[in-house]
């Protein structure tokens, strides 16, 4: 159903003069085509869903970092979409890709190991400009600012790394006005009202993790609390009730860590009645290695690492965000988890609720992303470039 070849030869004639008059607006010899594959699914011009973004993080240290992207309207998959658009940028996007954002009219691209945030125009994938930004890792954005998580150390395990800290740019200029100092290795992040929470890993400091949220105040830009959740934290998402859902790796059942083997968990979190500040309010018992959120339901996979069986066991969970039940333990209810060697994305379209799993297969060769209906059935599956991570939908 994936084959390159089964296009028509009309098909191809038309993908190409599409790709000409879309997208060509530099000299020929200088222009890298894009691949391109027809979905089979039906195209949706009438939805307000323009397409999907997803980044490849690409292989520590090969500068292999590309992004792909789904036109819904026209059903289209478009592989490695950047350097047909940006021709002259001779490194490409750069060394492992670790979050992909939109605000307003402009992409956000989080490469990690090259330090730096390339914005580019949401539209066209054009580069505009290029924030440089020590060991980043996510983005979020308020009022006119874009708020980037950084390890602000090198990229290497230090049981002396130091505290991380949250860059405040001005999205008009890229300039970075301000910084302010939070955990051990700050991961993901969530602006709830007029505050910003990051969750802390100590990823760099093994044995030796971190284990809380820093909470930022945005007006004034100072970390005003930091709330205790759970060890090694990543993960971070808010429901439609302003609850905030806390991923914790824990130590990987470490039994040699000091602490002894402290298990992988979901954490809840919300406001006190009557006062203004998060606390932790409930304990999933399930672990997550990443989740997104589509109306009530918190969809989830986890493989839940042991250290002594050295065995890691796959998990597709969906929670109630309402009630805080585990309502399934497999949200692909066609058998075809087993095609999934290691998910490493997820994404709920918002209009469709069609789930997105990305397969980072072993981490080397080329990736697959996974398209599955509302109900758990597998639509399409397709080639991606290297680690499949991050996916972000742009709006029409």
């Amino acid at each position: 159903m994936n084959k390159k070849n089964s296009i028509g030869f009309g098909l191809k004639i038309w993908i190409f003069l599409f790709a000409i008059l879309t997208f060509s607006c530099r000299d020929d010899q200088h222009l890298i085509p894009i691949e391109y594959e027809v979905l089979p699914e039906k195209a949706a011009p009438d939805s307000k869903i323009a397409g999907m973004y997803l980044i490849n993080e690409g292989n520590m240290g090969s500068n292999k970092c590309t992004i792909d992207y789904i036109d819904f309207t026209n059903s289209l998959y478009m592989r490695s979409i950047y350097p047909e658009r940006n021709p002259t940028i001779v490194k490409e996007l750069g060394d492992v890709g670790n979050d992909i954002q939109i605000y307003g009219n402009r992409l956000y691209v989080v490469v990690n190991c090259s330090h730096k945030v390339e914005v580019l125009d949401a539209r066209t994938g054009v580069r505009i400009g290029q924030i440089n930004i020590p060991n980043c890792r996510y983005v979020r954005f308020y009022r006119g600012h874009a708020y980037i998580s950084s390890f602000v150390a090198g990229v290497n395990v230090d049981p002396n790394a130091p505290l991380g800290a949250v860059f405040k740019i001005d999205t008009l200029n890229l300039n970075v006005v301000d910084k302010v100092t939070v955990g051990y290795q700050p991961e993901e992040m969530e602006v709830v009202g007029e505050y910003l929470y990051v969750a802390n890993s100590g990823g760099y400091r093994l044995p030796h993790y971190d284990n809380t949220v820093s909470v930022i105040e945005l007006e004034r830009f100072k970390q005003v609390k930091k709330i205790i959740v759970g060890m090694n934290l990543h993960r971070l998402k808010a429901d439609n009730d302003g609850k905030l859902w806390v991923s914790a790796r824990g130590n990987y059942n470490d039994i040699y860590s000091p602490y002894g083997a402290v298990d992988p968990n979901l954490y809840v979190l919300e406001k006190r009645k009557g006062y203004n500040d998060m606390v932790v309010t409930d304990t999933i018992g399930i672990p997550c290695s990443n989740m997104a959120i589509h109306g009530d339901s918190l969809y989830l996979y986890s493989h839940d690492y042991d250290a002594q069986t050295r065995d890691s066991k796959l998990t597709y969970a969906i929670v109630n965000t309402k009630t805080r039940e585990v309502v399934s333990k497999n949200f692909i209810t066609d058998g075809t988890e087993i095609d999934i060697t290691m998910p490493y994305g997820i994404a709920i379209h918002p209009e469709t609720g069609d789930i997105y799993v990305t397969d980072a297969q072993n981490y080397v060769s080329t990736g697959n992303l996974s398209c599955y209906d509302r109900s758990g059935k597998r639509k399409w599956r397709i080639l991606t470039g290297d680690i499949p991570a991050h996916m972000v939908f742009l709006k029409k």
